[in-house]
């Protein structure tokens, strides 16, 4: 088994060293106080440089520029093309890294989207990913729409990128693995009733698809609410290589072992089980079945995902976090 490699100091050949940034949760409501919270990114991403030569990728946390408030005020959206994820381009160029950064997406179609970039060590965007799952009723984001990308990082290693509530659907991760991902980062926001769910799921995510995970939240308080840090890093047997404080703005590092996953992916029997799942008892049966068994998989393709429960559930809309009823229907 892998370990961190002293926080990715020593680091192997095949290694990559990431650092999560257990960014100081702002508070951030007018086109100025954007602009600074840029410049704060920027300078993050100088420290992270000179915390650790061997970095190869630095992570910033989801809401690391408009913070908690969920304020979809258009003067402080971002976009693809603005001066933001300018500032974070040349930033990733100036100190030779990787940066995955997090953007409230103007959309004029409907809500913005809650947006993931990870910008190459030459300042090009290499996956872009809007939140599937916001965390309702409490966030306003549109749905997003792009699937679950995966990239080719430094050294060959494939990533990809889910963030906060994201991570508690199993099968975000199982889509992330299944489509090649070999180290799944994962950038959230939550404040402190999350705290055992954010664990247990960072490495359940892991575990189940033989990949590692490196999840990092918010710290500190904005005035209102309190974040927690805490990133982890985890191996693809569930284990918890590193984990980080409550301190904000510290940077926990730990070097991914690609090479390891591809390894036990191709040669475990036991509990490899995103092979297995889609091949039942191999041992009975030649490939094992490949059917699907499983009816919410295909009530959902047919657009008639419902609970035994449905009728019965209390909270379906935004109303109860005061934003009003949506009259628009998702059309994809």
């Amino acid at each position: 088994m892998s370990s961190s490699g002293l926080g990715g100091l020593n680091k192997s050949p095949q290694g990559i060293v990431v650092g999560l940034v257990q960014l100081q949760n702002p508070d951030v409501a007018t086109p100025e106080q954007l602009a600074a919270q840029t410049r704060r990114i920027v300078e993050l991403i100088g420290k992270a440089r000179r915390n650790n030569p061997s970095m190869d990728l630095v992570v910033f946390p989801e809401y690391m520029l408009h913070g908690l408030s969920m304020d979809t005020s258009d003067a402080i959206m971002c976009s693809l093309d603005g001066p933001e994820v300018a500032a974070f381009k040349a930033a990733c160029i100036e100190h030779r890294i990787w940066g995955c950064f997090s953007i409230m997406e103007r959309n004029p179609g409907g809500n913005p989207y809650n947006s993931g970039i990870i910008i190459d060590d030459k300042g090009e965007v290499q996956l872009y990913y809007r939140k599937l799952h916001p965390w309702v009723p409490v966030e306003p984001w549109e749905p997003g729409n792009l699937g679950v990308p995966v990239c080719i990082g430094p050294k060959g290693a494939k990533l990809s990128l889910i963030i906060c509530h994201d991570g508690m659907f199993p099968e975000m991760a199982r889509e992330a693995a299944y489509k090649g991902a070999e180290v799944i980062l994962r950038t959230a926001g939550y404040t402190a009733p999350i705290r055992h769910a954010w664990k247990i799921t960072n490495q359940s995510n892991a575990f189940q698809n033989l990949a590692q995970t490196a999840s990092v939240c918010l710290c500190g308080s904005d005035g209102t609410f309190d974040s927690m840090g805490e990133g982890m890093f985890c191996d693809f047997d569930g284990t918890v290589m590193v984990e980080g404080s409550h301190r904000p703005d510290e940077i926990i590092t730990c070097e991914m072992r690609p090479d390891l996953v591809r390894e036990a992916r191709i040669h475990w029997g036991v509990e490899n089980n995103i092979y297995q799942f889609g091949h039942r008892g191999y041992v009975a049966v030649k490939g094992g079945a490949q059917d699907c068994p499983y009816t919410f998989m295909q009530d959902m393709v047919r657009g008639e995902y419902r609970l035994p429960w449905d009728d019965e559930v209390v909270v379906k809309d935004g109303t109860s976090c005061g934003f009003p009823k949506p009259e628009r229907r998702y059309e994809g």
